[in-house]
């Protein structure tokens, strides 16, 4: 059985099959458990730290965004979208702090409504990329051990950063209000 490169018409995956199919199944999974943590949040509740991390739910979608944002520009576009850690400005890392802030104007659901949009459009590369071995340099940063990612790779750290934000998520939103995730 082939695998179809297009999403239907209505942006569904059930046209796929095969390993993108696989990717954007776990895909979605983790980004379902991340949003459903904060279902009947007010964005006052979003934007509360209850534990003694500085992570808040309104902040994990931001970031979690934010990632899935900059790897696929870098899927796409290459060593161009990112920056070397060298030169990183302190604007980019007042930027990055930032994006685990749920920040004065910053709904809930317009950061729920952002992330939609970015979701839909990995959706879609992911259906339409023409080579899943296609590589890239990294940019030079001193957390990456390799010298180059793949766009199979750099969707698979996109599904990890997910899914471990998820998790994040789920302990905070317990220490909310008590609702939990799963269980």
């Amino acid at each position: 059985m082939g695998e179809t490169s297009t999403l239907d018409e209505t942006g569904d995956t059930a046209a796929l099959s095969g390993e993108r199919a696989d990717l954007l199944a776990e895909l979605r999974g983790a980004r379902f458990f991340l949003r459903f943590t904060t279902r009947d949040l007010t964005d006052e509740q979003a934007a509360a730290r209850p534990t003694p991390s500085e992570l808040c739910l309104g902040g994990l979608i931001k970031h979690v965004t934010g990632v899935e944002r900059g790897w696929v520009d870098f899927i796409v576009d290459g060593t161009s979208a990112m920056k070397d850690f060298d030169d990183l400005t302190a604007a980019d890392f007042a930027e990055r702090d930032n994006e685990f802030r749920l920040l004065p104007g910053e709904t809930l659901a317009g950061v729920l409504a952002t992330y939609a949009q970015v979701a839909a459009r990995t959706d879609e590369m992911v259906a339409t990329l023409p080579d899943l071995n296609a590589t890239w340099p990294l940019p030079k940063a001193p957390w990456f051990q390799e010298t180059q990612w793949s766009a199979r790779r750099a969707l698979l750290h996109i599904i990890a950063e997910t899914a471990q934000h998820a998790g994040h998520a789920d302990i905070i939103r317990e220490a909310i209000d008590g609702a939990k995730t799963m269980g």
